[in-house]
């Protein structure tokens, strides 16, 4: 009698899904270049889920609060579309010193 032994391992692997794995990628992605500097590729990737959410979170917040006060700002300027330059007004003659 041969018994043939099958792995189950071939039907129990569930591994990450394409839409999950672009999930992670894009989360590493956004830490590593919005961090500031702060995360490294490696660091991000090895992250517990929620420590990289919360940190994902902080960081829309902070670009919020930012992109709030720049539209603050820039409705507190005035609405006139004339550049701003310096304030001289020179007199013909006394910049050329011409003799009347």
């Amino acid at each position: 009698m041969l018994l043939q032994l099958t792995s189950l391992l071939v039907l129990t692997f569930f591994g990450l899904t394409p839409q999950y794995r672009k999930l992670i990628f894009d989360q590493v992605h956004d830490l590593v270049f919005h961090g500031g500097g702060g995360f490294q590729y490696y660091d991000v990737y090895n992250m517990p889920i929620w420590l990289r959410s919360f940190h994902i979170k902080k960081i829309s917040d902070f670009n919020k609060k930012e992109n709030e006060k720049m539209e603050q700002a820039q409705k507190g300027q005035s609405n006139s579309n004339q550049p701003m330059g310096p304030n001289i007004n020179p007199t013909p003659s006394s910049t050329y010193n011409f003799k009347k």
